[in-house]
């Protein structure tokens, strides 16, 4: 039997990537703490599990008719990024996929009454969600991303993230979840941007958006999830990044409503040219994730 050992809501936001002088000039003389997070969740988290597999739901691999499962057995080459190719450019990535269990996961999405297809094409383009997180996090474990359909809604995420849960608990994998995507996520004008770009919340694009970004970190601390999911029709009126599929996914993935796994911050809360970012660890109970 497989199993899901650990999850994380994590940013991918392009400064991170930056040189660390640049960052400090974006951010008035200060490093971002989503770095050092990132360093520190590898050091505490992931050199300690061991992983297996890291399934990363990448909210920039927008597909329109299914969810796709990246199949290869390895992945690799240069990542120019055509959105912001200033910061994220020719970067080198080397990634050791996971084909059975890719395959696994999209028919169990296909069976779930969804649709889901596992692709190996060598030409598949790559994301900067699960780029940005190869040079913090990677270590010898496979890595597999999976798309978020611009189509799908809560239910269709939430019915993917639960097939995905199944395919790992029918594997022999000790897999962990990658969220990888903002919270809210609506940013400045062009205009307006460059008076935004610390990291201080008070950036956040409206007050109300980080109210509702705010709260939701707190439920992920109690382990409310239900809540988290229940209030999906308010949270959308603040755009969340991909409809926060990223998020359903990993937690239809752990029992959705019943899970009760609360949430560890490895890093503040912080802006992001009006977008709000933190990584977000939940350690499996030890009764398990719904216990």
């Amino acid at each position: 039997m497989g199993e899901i050992i650990g999850a994380g809501l994590v940013s991918h936001v392009p400064t991170m990537v930056l040189p660390p002088e640049v960052r400090r000039e974006l951010n008035e003389g200060r490093e971002i703490s989503l770095v050092p997070g990132l360093h520190r969740l590898r050091a505490e988290v992931l050199e300690e599990l061991r992983p297996d597999t890291i399934v990363v739901f990448d909210s920039h691999w927008f597909t329109t008719v299914e969810f796709v499962v990246a199949a290869h057995e390895r992945r690799r080459g240069h990542y120019t990024s055509d959105e912001l190719p200033r910061g994220m450019s020719a970067v080198p990535y080397d990634i050791p996929g996971d084909p059975d269990l890719a395959r696994a996961m999209a028919a169990a999405i296909t069976e779930a009454g969804s649709w889901g297809t596992p692709i190996d094409d060598p030409y598949l383009p790559i994301h900067y969600p699960t780029v940005n997180l190869l040079g913090f996090l990677q270590g010898d474990e496979r890595w597999v991303s999976v798309s978020l359909p611009q189509t799908a809604e809560t239910d269709d995420f939430l019915c993917a993230g639960a097939a995905i849960g199944e395919a790992v608990a029918a594997s022999d994998r000790r897999v962990v979840l990658l969220a990888s995507g903002a919270l809210s996520h609506r940013f400045w004008p062009l205009k307006q941007l460059r008076e935004h770009e610390a990291s201080d919340p008070v950036h956040i694009r409206t007050p109300e958006a980080r109210a509702a970004d705010e709260e939701r970190l707190a439920w992920f601390a109690a382990g409310d999830h239900a809540r988290v999911i229940d209030t999906m029709p308010e949270f959308l009126r603040h755009k969340p990044e991909a409809n926060f599929g990223h998020y359903l996914m990993m937690v239809a993935a752990l029992g959705g409503r019943a899970c009760t796994a609360r949430g560890r911050l490895f890093s503040e809360y912080e802006n992001s040219i009006g977008t709000g970012h933190a990584h977000v660890w939940f350690d499996r109970p030890d009764g398990g994730w719904t216990a």
